[in-house]
């Protein structure tokens, strides 16, 4: 892992709070909103409280409050407006930005603080859709400019996983209602991005399927072993970053000849990869989804 980060470059406060950096001097200077520190070459650099005020000013101003008046605004005063929003449009209006200094100060209470305020107002479905999946959209940009490390990352989707496991847990006290398939979901060989094949293998027992879920690294050859037990089968997986070793359109090849060829099963597949696939290659028994939306819409 890398070393953890706590120092902030003004770059980087623009990828957290999506105020241009250019703003942010404009404010810091005029408001004194902001109390960097400078390095010996004289080049600002800010800390979490920093970083903190600032998500919090952001999430003011996009809620109508001018710069002037927020500026003005005592720390205390800050923070009960912020929560007094919040209290008015639902948690979920600045969930991203908690869920983020949640992640930077690896404090697990305020994620779980931030996802029972969220829970408690509305559905796993809706947290999902609503909050989770563009935080995660960006946090996967924060860590491709090196705004947080892998450590980061690692920390903040365990969490995520931690709630979409109990809510399977509960669903799995009950018995399938819907027997037309079954459904196995995992992931190619060193594939290790599985939140969203965990949150589908959660929507597919909530639609009363029967769902298999087998997780990370799964070799093609151990998909026979699933047939052996049962019929039917849907074998769903999501490709992020793999198959890299050979093309998507061979791995597809190879799931068709060893798995699929003189069967009744079928193989959907979602995730950025499968752009990748020749136009050769056959799509027999082949279904490809451009989200897990679409995928659903399809049952």
């Amino acid at each position: 892992m890398n070393n953890i980060k706590t120092e902030f470059t003004i770059k980087d406060l623009e990828n957290f709070s999506g105020i241009k950096a250019h703003t942010i001097r404009i404010w810091e200077k005029r408001y004194n909103l902001l109390t960097p520190n400078r390095t010996e070459s004289n080049i600002r650099y800010y800390d979490i409280y920093n970083l903190q005020k600032l998500l919090n000013v952001s999430f003011l101003n996009n809620n109508g409050l001018k710069i002037s008046k927020v500026a003005d605004l005592p720390e205390s005063k800050l923070n009960a407006t912020v929560r007094e929003i919040i209290s008015k449009k639902g948690a979920d209006s600045q969930a991203s930005n908690t869920l983020k200094l949640a992640m930077l100060n690896f404090d697990e209470n305020l994620f779980n603080v931030t996802y029972n305020n969220l829970i408690a107002q509305s559905s796993l479905r809706s947290v999902y859709k609503n909050v989770f999946l563009p935080f995660l959209n960006e946090i996967g940009m924060l860590w491709q400019v090196n705004s947080i490390t892998p450590a980061h990352e690692h920390f903040i989707t365990n969490l995520i996983k931690q709630k979409i496991f109990i809510n399977i847990e509960r669903l799995q006290l009950s018995s399938p209602t819907n027997f037309d398939k079954v459904f196995v979901l995992y992931l190619p060989m060193n594939e290790i991005h599985e939140l969203g094949l965990l949150y589908l293998h959660f929507e597919l027992l909530l639609h009363g399927y029967q769902s298999i879920y087998l997780g990370q690294s799964v070799p093609v050859s151990n998909l026979n072993d699933v047939q052996k037990v049962y019929n039917s089968i849907c074998f769903v997986s999501y490709l992020t970053v793999e198959p890299s070793k050979i093309s998507v359109s061979n791995y597809i090849e190879n799931v068709s000849n060893t798995v699929l060829n003189g069967t009744q099963d079928e193989l959907w597949l979602m995730g950025r990869k499968t752009a990748e696939i020749n136009d050769k290659v056959s799509l027999d028994k082949i279904k490809l989804f451009s989200s897990i939306e679409e995928l659903l819409n399809n049952l």
